[in-house]
């Protein structure tokens, strides 16, 4: 019913009764026997299935809900969530390499790249005077085939003189900015946003739809180099953070 575990295992940390419940759901899921919107059997079958009580089936489907596996409807029953993306919240990683490490296809589509003054806005998030030369760059990442962000983003010409001659087909703002100007600093502000109808359309949803965007400041040494505007379809996306005391 459940997957062997060696007996040095075993006998040295059993696991609970609800993780094993937990693995044994994750990985019917995982393996596709249960599908995102599949109904799963009720707490009432999975006790007689499992042989274990309603308590602990209870904490296993609370526990795999929390964590984003399952989605349960109250009166309805309860469903395999549809997979999302995660996005690193307290550290800043490449939006490519995300994808990647899911084991997933990452294509980028470059709207707007260019040289521009900065606006008063502009200038102040990145600490320059307004009117000073910047570069500009709208950009939308795909997951596969849906567009997981929208990334608006500009960057201190004085910094990286060479921004705009990059192939970003084939590699990331991030990650090119990390080559030439190291980051040593970051600031993330989180915000729940309504996307404009042109934003709508580019991440294929539909208006009113939740979204998530992270605005994004990063340094080297003292010196701005950019800031962005990341903004996520919020039923395709969370974000997730890990951090010690």
């Amino acid at each position: 019913m459940f997957p062997s575990r060696s007996r040095s295992a075993t006998a040295s940390a059993p696991a609970p009764f609800y993780e094993k419940v937990k693995q044994a759901i994750s990985e019917k899921i995982a393996s596709g026997v249960w599908q995102p919107h599949d109904r799963i059997p009720s707490e009432a079958e999975l006790v007689a299935q499992y042989g274990f009580s309603r308590m602990t089936i209870n904490r296993a489907l609370r526990e795999l809900t929390d964590e984003g596996l399952l989605v349960r409807l109250q009166g309805v029953g309860t469903f395999v969530a549809e997979p999302k993306g995660q996005s690193a919240l307290f550290e800043i990683r490449s939006i490519a390499d995300e994808i990647v490490a899911r084991h997933h296809q990452h294509r980028c589509e470059v709207l707007t790249l260019e040289s521009t003054r900065a606006t008063a806005l502009q200038a102040a998030a990145l600490n320059v005077k307004e009117g000073t030369p910047i570069f500009h760059s709208i950009m939308v990442h795909y997951e596969d085939a849906l567009p997981v962000q929208i990334e608006d983003r500009c960057v201190n010409a004085e910094v990286v003189p060479e921004y705009l001659s990059q192939d970003y087909h084939q590699t990331t703002p991030h990650a090119y900015l990390s080559l030439i100007a190291p980051l040593t600093e970051g600031e993330h502000i989180v915000e729940a946003v309504r996307a404009t109808a042109e934003e709508c359309a580019l991440l294929n949803i539909k208006e009113h739809d939740p979204c998530l965007l992270i605005r994004r400041t990063t340094w080297s040494a003292t010196q701005i180099v950019s800031h962005a505007r990341l903004l996520f379809p919020g039923a395709r996306y969370r974000l997730q953070g890990h951090f010690m005391s």
